[in-house]
């Protein structure tokens, strides 16, 4: 099942297998749907809510396909908080491996849920933007969002 969720940043094609999101990419065009329902339809409210700035963590049900070793980087990507970053190596460090950072790298980019799982907050240990999927323009977008969106009222208790 696939459909298409208009963002700020462009189409992401969203991928499910009826129960669960299983991919979500960056797409260059939108595409014709009909209507879109279960998975998918909550998939698209929290999308919206992410980039209204309403929501900070996603809880739409995700079937992330990979080895092992890839599922392990990937959750650790899901502790980092909406707002921050880590580099690479700090990464490899959460993974268990200080010398697994190339393999890290490697994972990350094979991230099949971008944005559910956040990615886009691994940074160079020098603190440049290094690769992502989707462009680092979209990356230096998305941290950016969500650094403004992270900001605490200066007035509230």
């Amino acid at each position: 099942m696939k459909a298409f969720f208009h963002s700020p940043l462009g189409c992401l094609e969203i991928s499910s297998n009826g129960d669960k999101i299983t991919s979500l990419y960056f797409n260059q065009e939108l595409s014709p749907q009909g209507e879109v329902t279960g998975i998918m339809k909550e998939c698209f409210t929290e999308l919206d809510q992410y980039f209204k700035g309403e929501r900070k963590t996603f809880t739409v049900d995700i079937d992330l396909e990979g080895t092992e070793f890839q599922k392990k980087v990937w959750m650790e990507l899901m502790k980092i908080p909406f707002g921050d970053t880590i580099s690479y190596l700090e990464l490899s460090k959460r993974v268990g491996d200080i010398k697994s950072v190339r393999a890290v790298g490697n994972a990350n980019g094979k991230n099949p849920v971008s944005i559910i799982v956040p990615c886009h907050r691994v940074i160079g240990s020098n603190g440049k933007m290094i690769g992502y999927g989707g462009g680092l323009w979209r990356k230096r977008w998305l941290l950016e969002f969500e650094r403004t969106h992270t900001r605490k009222d200066l007035f509230s208790e």
